[in-house]
């Protein structure tokens, strides 16, 4: 067991969620689980570098204590200072695999396989993660002819669905970090500043953190920051332009604290804003409070929306795109989004205790947009909201 170097979380915190995940296999009839999104790698084992541009696998064993962790052999350092398995466990192959045609990584997991016994048992893959290409499987296939293959597709999302309260701390310091880069974003928007700027202060605020813990890797790599006509689209950066009176900027960003992240969206305005963004602004932000009235224990995702979509019929208004997801652990081409719970109409996944939310209340309009969100924690009897910026237009005259 690794015990010499610094981890995210405890070896016990590991093997509850091995047994969850265990439970879940049982259940879909898989003996051997192969995990390929980076969020759910680090969720099974603790691995954490931005390595997932090649290939690269955690496999559990419904016979085994630990999971295997396979990489490219240099990231086998990388595994060492972030995974709890011990160092038999994490597996290297050669750099002869990367750049080259004439073979694939695959075969190298799959001769991993083939000496643990495991070619011929019921295999998982996660069949709809970014670094799991079409390749990728077709060359495991190819190499296990005698094995069974079952789709295991948010099998561990589902167990990440609620949270443990070690990973609810990381969280609630992702949400400070959030608050600090918001306060940074606010402090910088001024007419002739460059967008630009603005953000490489942001950027610093995200990284630099807290007095006391730092901010880390963020999903996004950065964050949305449009301004004018720009925030009518929800995903867009800064350009180098400066801001203008009389202008709006959006922001969506997110604070991260061990790849758990929180989200934080608020709109900024410079000068006096008209009255159709004040309308809306009032009707979002009220909305807000009552959404977050019926985040509750047993309530479920499809009932909050359905709510949602009430009072906006009310106002004269229309959002068509969900209002929330729940969040946690993030890495570029993984987002920060659990893929597990979505807050829009018709979802059943009902509401428990220690399940986070994004909640993001976005109306993107055909020339302009206003964002406000929060990032929650489901408790036994009422929402926790765990960031703290003011909730309303930001306008600084």
């Amino acid at each position: 067991m690794n015990t010499q170097l610094p981890s995210a979380f405890t070896p016990a915190e590991f093997q509850r969620r091995i047994a969850l995940i265990k439970q879940q296999m049982a259940r879909a009839g898989i003996d051997v689980l192969l995990v390929s999104d980076p969020s759910n790698m680090n969720y099974l084992t603790g691995y954490d570098a931005p390595s997932y541009y090649i290939p690269q696998m955690a496999v559990l064993a419904m016979s085994d204590d630990q999971p295997l962790w396979i990489g490219r052999k240099m990231d086998v350092a990388c595994a060492r200072y972030t995974a709890f398995m011990s160092p038999e466990n994490l597996i290297g192959y050669p750099e002869t695999y990367i750049g080259v045609q004439d073979r694939h990584v695959m075969e190298f997991v799959a001769e991993v396989l083939r000496e643990r016994h495991w070619d011929r048992l019921r295999l998982g893959l996660e069949m709809d993660t970014a670094p799991l290409t079409p390749r990728c499987v077709e060359k495991l296939q190819q190499q296990l002819p005698y094995a069974s293959w079952v789709d295991a597709e948010l099998l561990v999302n589902r167990v990440r669905l609620i949270k443990s309260d070690a990973e609810i701390v990381y969280i609630q310091q992702a949400a400070q970090i959030s608050q600090r880069a918001m306060q940074a974003a606010y402090d910088a928007i001024e007419p002739g500043v460059r967008e630009c700027d603005a953000a490489a202060k942001v950027m610093a605020a995200l990284i630099a953190g807290t007095d006391k813990f730092a901010g880390h890797l963020t999903m996004q790599g950065a964050f949305s920051m449009p301004s004018g006509e720009r925030t009518s689209a929800p995903h867009l950066a800064w350009t180098d332009a400066p801001f203008r009176k009389h202008q709006l900027t959006s922001i969506e960003l997110g604070g991260c604290r061990y790849a758990y992240h929180a989200g934080l969206s608020r709109s900024f305005f410079l000068g006096s804003p008209p009255a159709e963004l004040q309308h809306c602004a009032e009707v979002t932000i009220s909305g807000m409070a009552e959404v977050l009235e019926r985040m509750r224990a047993g309530n479920t995702c499809g009932e909050v929306a359905d709510h949602w979509n009430g009072i906006l019929s009310r106002a004269g208004l229309r959002k068509e795109s969900r209002i929330g997801y729940s969040i946690g652990i993030g890495y570029p081409l993984a987002s920060w989004i659990d893929r597990s719970a979505s807050l829009q109409s018709g979802d059943p996944t009902v509401m428990q205790p220690n399940m986070t939310f994004h909640i993001i209340l976005g109306m993107w309009m055909d020339r302009w947009g206003f964002e406000v969100s929060e990032t929650v924690r489901i408790t036994d009897t009422a929402v926790d909201v765990l960031t703290d910026f003011p909730r309303a237009l930001l306008v600084k005259a």
